[in-house]
């Protein structure tokens, strides 16, 4: 499978913020926002990922992280010229994706916690799965209703009187199908190409698939200041109580073997000295040990 990750949008709901620089190259505590849907994917065992962003800020992405080989994966970049809707990204990735599944991620996702998106992957045939993840606020989601045996019944997005509280996290996975399904959606009134017609295309023909994603499993959707600031505090708390880092491509790539100890070593030597070094460090040194020991 290959994977999409969406990193474009005016980033209208965190301005000021966004008149120096894109959304998904804001600080989420101690690095950059896009690093988190990509550590997921590295996670997930996905290789080939193709970056879309706009113009003005595709250089920067390309500056922070170059084709991905320092990670052992291939990313490519594709500018979105205006944003015109989430299903577009099919349309602008449609030569990378080929004759392959896809996942598509939204930059500014952010996913901690259980190995609910690897099993997903990991038991993906066909067809499109989304994930849905219990809210408060349902209404400020794309929002999936169920049957009473579980199955899908309704896609609304950000509907006034939701039918039920499990919103649709910005993650999804489709077979090849998504292609010819994107080319055939017209925009909404508010003129944007809508992944929730997209799922319904697919819902239509009998093959959407929900994953309810787990109690030890949390999204957050840092798209305005409010919640970029929770994400910071969230990841903070977490990394400092359990000395453990979300969001670390390099450590993600390492154990998904994706690089080689050597390699590894050699990505840290060439980081100035830094807390993230630090750590990475000391995942050389346990990583080292465990193999002397084994």
């Amino acid at each position: 499978m290959k994977a999409i990750i969406l990193a474009g949008g005016t980033g209208s709901r965190l301005y000021p913020l966004t008149q120096v620089t894109s959304k998904q190259l804001q600080a989420v505590f101690d690095k950059p926002m896009i690093y988190y849907p990509l550590t997921v994917l590295i996670a997930a065992g996905i290789r080939d990922i193709c970056l879309i962003s706009t113009s003005n800020d595709l250089p920067r992405f390309k500056h922070l992280l170059h084709d991905g080989t320092q990670w052992g994966i291939n990313i490519i970049h594709r500018e979105q010229a205006r944003p015109s809707g989430i299903a577009q990204a099919f349309l602008i990735a449609e030569e990378f994706i080929g004759t392959d599944n896809v996942a598509l991620m939204l930059g500014d996702n952010i996913f901690s916690g259980s190995d609910d998106f690897p099993r997903a992957l990991s038991t993906f045939r066909g067809g499109a799965t989304i994930f849905a993840y219990l809210v408060k606020n349902p209404e400020h989601y794309g929002v999936v209703e169920f049957t009473p045996l579980g199955q899908p019944l309704s896609l609304e997005e950000k509907p006034l009187k939701p039918k039920s509280n499990y919103a649709v996290p910005g993650v999804y996975l489709y077979d090849n199908q998504v292609l010819e399904i994107a080319r055939s959606i017209r925009p909404s009134a508010r003129g944007e190409m809508e992944i929730t017609d997209v799922n319904l295309e697919y819902m239509r023909r009998g093959e959407l698939h929900v994953h309810r994603l787990s109690r030890g499993f949390a999204w957050m959707d840092a798209g305005t200041s409010s919640t970029l600031q929770e994400a910071s505090a969230y990841i903070a708390a977490i990394e400092r109580r359990q000395g453990i880092k979300i969001g670390c491509p390099e450590e993600a790539a390492l154990i998904r073997k994706f690089l080689t100890i050597e390699r590894f070593e050699a990505l840290v030597q060439a980081m100035p000295n830094c807390e993230y070094r630090d750590y990475l460090s000391h995942l050389a040194t346990e990583t080292r040990n465990l193999g002397k020991m084994s």
